[in-house]
C-alpha cells in the first residue's frame, strides 16, 4: 500500500490573510488533522482544549485541540486540528477530508471531490 502527500494551506479562519502550506500525510483513518504546534501557533491559531489520543502500537498520549481552515485546490472548511509535538509528522484526518468535501480514493491513492448526498 502506498503513502499519498497532499499540500493545503491552513489558517486561523475563512477571511484571515496569513496561512501556513503544510505537507499532509493523508491517513483517512485518523479523525483529526495534525499540523506542528510551532506552526499554527505562528499564525495565530490557539488550543482550547486537551484531549487523549491513542496510537496504532495502543500508547495513550495527550494533545493540545483547536480549529483551523484548510484549504485544498481553491476549495476550503474548517476542522479540528491536533497541536503536534516533536516527531509527530502532520496528518491530513478524515474529519478535515470530509469538511473539504474529499475521500481519499483507495485503489488510485488520491483525493477525489465526496459523492455528497442530501436526503
Amino acid at each position: 500500500m502506498g503513502m499519498t502527500y497532499a499540500i493545503l494551506k491552513v489558517k486561523q479562519s475563512h477571511e484571515h490573510p496569513d496561512f501556513i502550506e503544510v505537507k499532509f500525510l493523508v491517513d483517512s483513518g485518523a479523525v483529526y488533522s495534525l499540523v506542528p504546534s510551532e506552526d499554527i501557533e505562528r499564525i495565530g491559531i490557539q488550543p482550547h482544549r486537551t484531549m487523549k489520543f491513542v496510537l496504532a502500537d495502543g500508547t495513550e498520549i495527550e494533545r493540545k485541540v483547536g480549529d483551523a481552515y484548510f484549504e485544498w485546490q481553491g476549495d476550503g472548511g474548517a476542522a479540528p486540528v491536533i497541536f503536534g509535538e516533536m516527531g509527530d509528522e502532520p496528518i491530513l484526518g478524515s474529519t478535515t477530508l470530509e469538511s473539504l468535501g474529499l475521500v481519499l480514493n483507495p485503489f488510485s491513492r488520491e483525493l477525489k471531490p465526496m459523492r455528497m448526498l442530501l436526503v
